[in-house]
């Protein structure tokens, strides 16, 4: 993972794109270190939002992720109120499964 990290730093400094920073790690932990955050984008699917990513973003910010089984899925959005995700469907989708110790093979 950390190989493909420094893979795709590098790729982006060579078109310029100087101010993007990069992790490598369990995404269902989310990134305490720089939270929080406005917007989170999950490309991957579980039967429910791993807790850190929501304790993560800030009030009234965004994560958007396709929540479901391995083949029905609904791709998500969630508004932070308070310390809940008000949630609403966006359409139907199938993503890969979602890794990691709040996934849904965690």
């Amino acid at each position: 993972i950390a190989l493909f990290a420094q893979m795709a730093k590098e790729l982006l400094e060579r078109f310029g794109y100087l101010n993007i920073e990069i992790t490598a790690g369990d995404g269902t932990l989310g990134w305490p270190q720089e939270a929080p955050f406005d917007r989170i984008i999950i490309t991957a699917a579980t039967v429910r939002i791993p807790e850190p990513l929501v304790e993560q973003l800030k009030e009234g910010g965004r994560l958007v992720m396709p929540l479901g089984d391995s083949f029905s899925q609904a791709l998500t959005l969630g508004v932070k109120e308070g310390n809940q995700l008000n949630l609403r469907k966006i359409c139907d989708c199938v993503f890969v499964p979602l890794v990691g110790k709040y996934g849904s093979r965690g």
